[in-house]
């Protein structure tokens, strides 16, 4: 393992070497990866003295340069801007260098920066919401011609249902509905801005979707068992994703959920958590004990110190708040580990309304746990009760019997 003090740094960075190193290790980053850092720091420091440059002369041509020079001299590391990202960034936020000049602005880029601006405060849609739509806008305007007005003033009825075909033949019924929902609300967008001359919004084809016609598939008590087995609670990882999984299964939270929990959230003397759902709501959950050890064993032998308010970060450095997608990954990663079919997170919650049921709590309950705000959503969990559908299934005629 390296010693940062040992590293020497000469030329023009000499300046920010102390600066560089406190901030790589505010950020989390351990001796051995703050020594690679400032290694790179000093070969950087080195090439722009032997050119006789300044710091200010760090343009992305001349990073370019830099990083030709670097791989033809036979380094193996750092040897992209991905590497330099650290400094590079350290260095703008000094204000030592500009900020990287922004790419020109198309037609599609400005329309979408104006969506994005109406989604969040006209609309007050969740990030997440605003997330999903630009990703459908962008899908659709890739689709659209390299002119001023990305032929929206001509957008026919047609090249809508076209683009809705073609866009979901390959993708499942809830991803299709997705994609139709985010046209729709860019379709409505367009028309209030004037860029279509219609009300296309109509134009959007519905998917066929009959309401309650599926049946919520769960995890067996062995499989949920085999995950949280699968954790190695004497690693930092192991402790993080064992509490991850912990409050997936046992209060069926959401992905998103589990990622903004925040460290206010947990009220220890109270028992319950504070859970950021849909919509912006804020509702409370009782604690159950093995889920309250859970977060306690991460938070006292685990959580790195950082500058994160979210209970559950990136274990390496940069030590961020851990995302929605991070959420889905550990439940991947437990998965593979436990030989269980992989699953994302939100089978989990399936899962956590299921044993519910089983153990004798009614459709109410459930939907208050899982907070759902009609009972439709909780009634598909209905067919799963198979004791008191039991109960209401004719005998079969005795003289009907099959033969």
């Amino acid at each position: 393992m390296g010693d940062p003090s040992r590293v020497k740094v000469v030329g023009p960075l000499v300046p920010f070497v102390s600066g560089f190193r406190a901030e790589l290790e505010v950020q989390g980053y351990r001796r051995g990866p703050v020594s690679d850092q400032l290694r790179l720091m000093a070969h950087v420091s080195r090439w722009l003295d032997g050119r006789r440059l300044v710091v200010v002369d760090l343009t992305p041509a001349v990073i370019d340069e830099f990083l030709v020079a670097r791989r033809a001299e036979g380094y193996m590391l750092w040897r992209s801007a991905k590497g330099l990202a650290p400094l590079l960034a350290y260095l703008r936020r000094l204000g030592v260098l500009p900020a990287p000049e922004p790419a020109a602005i198309s037609p599609a880029s400005d329309l979408v920066e104006r969506y994005q601006a109406y989604l969040v405060k006209e609309r007050g849609l969740a990030p997440g919401t605003v997330t999903g739509y630009l990703h459908v806008a962008g899908l659709f305007l890739a689709t659209r011609p390299e002119v001023s007005d990305l032929g929206l003033v001509a957008l026919a009825p047609g090249e809508v249902i076209e683009f809705v075909v073609d866009e979901c033949r390959q993708r499942s019924r809830g991803s299709a509905k997705y994609i139709v929902c985010g046209l729709r609300a860019l379709l409505r967008f367009c028309y209030l801005e004037g860029l279509t001359t219609r009300a296309l919004a109509g134009a959007v084809p519905a998917v066929a979707n009959w309401r309650l016609a599926s049946l919520p598939k769960a995890l067996s008590a062995d499989d949920v068992a085999a995950l949280l087995a699968s954790c190695d609670r004497r690693t930092t990882f192991g402790r993080r994703d064992f509490a991850v999984l912990t409050l997936l299964a046992r209060l069926g939270l959401r992905a998103g959920e589990v990622a903004g929990l925040c460290l206010e959230d947990v009220e220890w003397r109270q028992g319950e958590l504070v859970v950021r759902g849909k919509g912006s709501r804020e509702e409370r959950l009782p604690l159950p004990a093995d889920a309250g050890e859970a977060i306690a064993g991460w938070l006292s032998r685990g959580r790195p110190r950082c500058a994160a308010q979210e209970v559950f970060t990136r274990v390496r450095a940069p030590h961020q708040r851990l995302t929605p997608g991070g959420v889905t990954a550990i439940v991947r990663a437990a998965c593979a580990r436990a030989g269980v079919v992989e699953v994302n997170a939100h089978r989990l919650r399936h899962t956590a309304a299921t044993e519910m049921l089983r153990a004798g709590a009614g459709l109410g309950e459930i939907g208050q746990v899982l907070r759902h705000r009609s009972v439709l959503s909780t009634a598909i969990y209905a067919k799963v009760d198979r004791v008191s559908l039991r109960a209401l299934a004719k005998p079969w005629p005795a003289d009907r019997a099959v033969t």
